[in-house]
């Protein structure tokens, strides 16, 4: 049987003086097993969304993620915690 992965913790950083699209900075814990670091939450054309680490390695025109979530569901998971998170960072500091 397999097991489901699940965020079980998360850190958001928000930018304080935002340049470009960067809003924040931000890591979350699977399972309380795993931590996945180096995230960044971009304001895009369609709103926040969280983006993965690229390899600084990586030879090549295009970019190669270091990790990224396999299903639709863990990718949706981990970006709803961070962005909650995020949202309620943001109202504290109103």
């Amino acid at each position: 049987m397999q097991e489901l992965l699940s965020v079980t913790a998360s850190s958001v950083y928000p930018v304080k003086q935002p340049k470009g699209k960067l809003r924040a900075f931000a890591r979350v814990i699977l399972n309380d097993q795993i931590q996945l670091t180096s995230l960044r939450v971009y304001e895009g054309a369609n709103g926040l969304f969280v983006s993965y680490p690229n390899d600084p390695n990586h030879k090549g025109d295009d970019y190669k993620q270091l990790y990224y979530p396999v299903t639709k569901d863990l990718r949706e998971e981990i970006e709803g915690a961070v962005l909650e998170k995020l949202q309620s960072l943001e109202q504290a500091l109103v």
